[in-house]
């Protein structure tokens, strides 16, 4: 636990509430698709989980906002903190890096980390990301192009996905 007092917010978005866990530097500590505050909590790691949480505005919910009314780009600059090995700290900084509407194989992402024959490891890093939308984890999917996993469900992921491949098409 840490002695300070991160941020808790929930906004409403076309794929349901999304809840933001910030910290007092507004890094956002963890985020997804749900109203229940506990379960964005309990994706932090316990290195950086708060020992208080206010309900309070977060600076990430406008570029969330920024992200679904069209500028895709907006999540690009929200700082994050996120507690794991050389490898996931290397992973998230490449989920980072996939433009929007352009996804990678779980086997892609693993070749981007310089690790090619590390595809679970790949794997295991977008299930250990905390900042969903923030670090994009949902741009990467089985070899076959199926969704594979997602901590939020498979149909976030598709409607995020189909929103990103629709912007990107007309660009």
């Amino acid at each position: 636990m840490n002695s300070m007092t991160a941020r808790i917010q929930t906004i409403d978005t076309p794929d349901g509430a999304l809840t933001i866990l910030a910290d007092p530097s507004q890094r956002v500590l963890a985020s997804g698709w749900s109203d229940d505050h506990a379960a964005i909590i309990e994706r932090v790691h316990v290195s950086l989980r708060p020992d208080d949480i206010i309900e309070a505005e977060t600076d990430a919910a406008a570029a969330a906002r920024a992200y679904y009314g069209g500028d895709l780009t907006a999540i690009d600059t929200v700082a994050v903190r996120q507690h794991g090995t050389e490898l996931q700290h290397a992973g998230w900084r490449t989920l980072r890096r996939i433009a929007p509407g352009r996804p990678l194989t779980y086997s892609e992402f693993a070749v981007e980390l310089g690790r090619p024959q590390a595809v679970r490891a790949a794997a295991s890093v977008c299930a250990r990301n905390a900042p969903a939308l923030f670090v994009p984890c949902h741009r990467v999917l089985r070899s076959d192009g199926s969704l594979g996993g997602f901590a939020w469900g498979l149909p976030v992921k598709r409607s995020l996905l189909d929103r990103e491949a629709a912007a990107a098409a007309i660009r």
